[in-house]
């Protein structure tokens, strides 16, 4: 196997550049199972670190049948590949222990040049060429929801890497080098012999809020929903989102037609017994079954009528569950269903700052679509069984499902309210 050095015609301050992109989209790679050679692209074609390419590409590749997976191990992998190469000049190969701790330093503070403030494409098409977006940057800082509504931008210099981005990276290095270890590339996993990863991952004590909306919030925003469902009828399908997404506490994923799932009318299913369930593909491209109310049965009738469709759906039917407003076929981008829940939490933020709730209407201007999802799971595990809303939310564990309870934070806080620091 090569493990050649990188060569030393690089610039001796490399982190002082930006970087240049190295693993395009899916739709632009070839299959790397059915090819022979590899060439690096955007690098020196002297360095030979072909191999490092090759397996690279070829761990992520299979992950292609899930945009949002692939997407998420490409950039652990990128990441780790610009620093190999351009920082420390080393192939992947003959990285240890230290060189993987030195790694993860590096990004919980990357070089300011190689820090963006939004997502971009890593490369463009001109013509028939894939070309370089000098705009691209390995690590991202956005600004807060708020923030950017209001035109501020972020400051790179204010970066830092989450502690679930810190998980992320473990997780997936290690992964990949379990794969180069199968593929006989390699002969050990130098991440797993990371032992104290105490030192870059911390324990909590106390379960991390979960972040949702108020009671008053929701009030206020499905009561805009309807608002703009009477006044225009292409409102219902926001109306009917809001619904989704609270009362069955769906993704937006789960909504919108893609590579994993097309979600339709006829998902909406009646068992013997007469109760109705609705069958997702979600998070893990894993399949489940959602309970039905009877509250979001007739969201889904009112929706359904709007549509000149008849109240309740058949178990073959294959209208799309969510259409385009303007022309046929259904929503295959989430950023669709974003924009739709936003201008209902914009409407709503004004109604309450109308009313004078300053103050709630703050709170719901910092929300996001996905706090609809935590919003109805808390409210639902106050009074289901745990393990019920626990399988129709579609959670691994009660772990997971245990995080919305807070009453025995109430109660704690409660204990503590009135007790006395002068005697």
């Amino acid at each position: 196997m090569s493990k050649s050095k990188i060569s030393d015609s690089e610039s001796a301050k490399p982190e002082s550049n930006a970087p240049k992109p190295i693993l395009d989209n899916l739709e632009h790679l070839q299959n790397p199972f059915s090819l022979k050679k590899f060439l690096v692209p955007n690098q020196d074609p002297g360095v030979g670190f072909s191999i490092d390419y090759e397996y690279s590409w070829k761990f992520i590749y299979s992950y292609n049948g899930s945009s949002s997976t692939f997407n998420a191990y490409r950039r652990e992998i990128e990441r780790l590949l610009q620093w190999s190469w351009v920082i420390h000049r080393e192939s992947i190969l003959n990285l240890k222990r230290h060189d993987i701790e030195e790694y993860i330093h590096f990004c919980q503070k990357p070089p300011l040049a190689w820090i963006g403030t939004k997502n971009v494409a890593r490369f463009v098409t001109h013509g028939d060429l894939r070309k370089v977006n000098p705009s691209w940057r390995p690590f991202v800082i956005s600004p807060s929801k708020v923030d950017y509504k209001h035109g501020h931008q972020a400051n790179p210099k204010k970066y830092t890497l989450s502690q679930s981005g810190v998980q992320a990276m473990f997780s997936v290095l290690s992964s990949f080098f379990n794969f180069l270890i199968q593929e006989e590339v390699t002969e050990s996993n130098p991440v797993i012999l990371i032992r104290q990863k105490s030192k870059f991952l911390q324990k909590r004590s106390t379960k991390t809020p979960v972040r949702r909306i108020s009671n008053l919030q929701w009030e206020f925003v499905l009561e805009t929903a309807g608002i703009l469902a009477k006044e225009n009828v292409r409102h219902e399908r926001t109306l009917f989102i809001m619904n989704c997404l609270y009362g069955m506490y769906l993704r937006i994923s789960e909504l919108v037609t893609d590579e994993r799932s097309a979600p339709v009318m006829g998902d909406f299913r009646k068992d013997i017994d007469g109760n109705w369930w609705l069958h997702v593909v979600g998070k893990g491209n894993k399949s489940r079954i959602v309970t039905v109310s009877d509250d979001m049965l007739a969201a889904l009738q009112r929706y359904r009528t709007s549509l000149g469709l008849s109240p309740l759906p058949t178990a073959d039917e294959s209208t799309p569950l969510i259409p385009k407003n303007l022309g046929r076929g259904p929503v295959t981008s989430t950023r669709q269903i974003r924009s739709v829940v936003q201008h209902c939490f914009d409407q709503s933020f004004q109604r309450m700052r109308d009313e004078g709730l300053d103050n709630d209407a703050g709170e719901l201007e910092a929300a996001t679509v996905h706090w609809l999802r935590h919003t109805g799971i808390s409210e639902d595990v106050k009074i289901r069984p745990r393990e019920h809303v626990r399988d129709d939310a579609g959670h691994a564990s009660m772990q997971t499902t245990d995080r919305y309870i807070d009453s025995d934070l109430r109660e704690r806080h409660s204990s503590g309210k009135n007790k006395k620091i002068s005697p």
